[in-house]
């Protein structure tokens, strides 16, 4: 398979579940962002001050709700907890949702902070498919200043390591990091629009309203 698609929590349930539909036979691999059920997480760390393994890890197990619960709205889609489950699915004409606690429990090198969310772990497993990885969010990409300001615009290409300046922007901080270890890219783009998810997937480059972090 060439591509993962992460569809960000942001989307569920309805958008994700329409994008998922739409990546039938396309033979993609998908994972998805833990959502309002890492947020939880989240907010009562910031109240009770759990550990960093234990909060690291309660996300990632959020991540494995979401996708088990979106696998089961779309027909064509599997949940799939390991890498040759998910190639058996692709070559069945399935689409793989990955469940990730059991597949990072052993290989996760990422730090355990809030700086590294769903955004990360993704390009970790894309990195292990030897996929290319698509953020699918719920805004048009990267921009120059937060949405909504006013003066906001889109970035339609940036290395990663002039986005390590801009901190949290809607992918997380640790990613820019991580693209430049592993010398690799990743395209950000809105998956309230699922075509224009698809014309990236066809077309191997950026296309359209997106935007391209390089690794290199």
């Amino acid at each position: 398979m060439d591509w993962l698609v992460k569809i960000g929590g942001s989307l569920f349930p309805g958008n994700a579940a329409e994008l998922l539909k739409s990546l039938e036979g396309r033979g993609v691999a998908v994972v998805c962002g833990g959502g309002g059920f890492a947020d939880r997480v989240r907010h009562y760390d910031r109240i009770l001050g759990f550990s960093e393994s234990a909060a690291h890890d309660s996300a990632i197990l959020c991540m494995d709700i979401t996708g088990r619960l979106l696998a089961d709205l779309s027909d064509s889609a599997v949940p799939v907890r390991t890498l040759g489950e998910c190639r058996e699915a692709v070559d069945s004409g399935l689409t793989p949702v990955i469940l990730p606690s059991e597949l990072l429990r052993f290989t996760d090198p990422a730090e355990h902070s809030w700086r590294v969310t769903s955004d990360s772990l993704s390009l970790l497993i894309a990195h292990m498919l030897g996929a290319k990885l698509l953020i699918a969010t719920d805004v048009d990409g990267i921009y120059t200043e937060r949405p909504p300001a006013r003066d906001a615009k889109l970035i339609n290409e940036i290395s990663a390591k002039n986005l390590l300046s801009f901190g949290e922007t809607s992918v997380d901080e640790a990613l820019p990091e991580l693209l430049i270890k592993l010398k690799t890219d990743c395209y950000v783009a809105n998956g309230k629009f699922p075509d224009r998810v698809l014309s990236i997937l066809r077309a191997g480059a950026s296309e359209g309203i997106c935007t391209v972090i390089r690794g290199d």
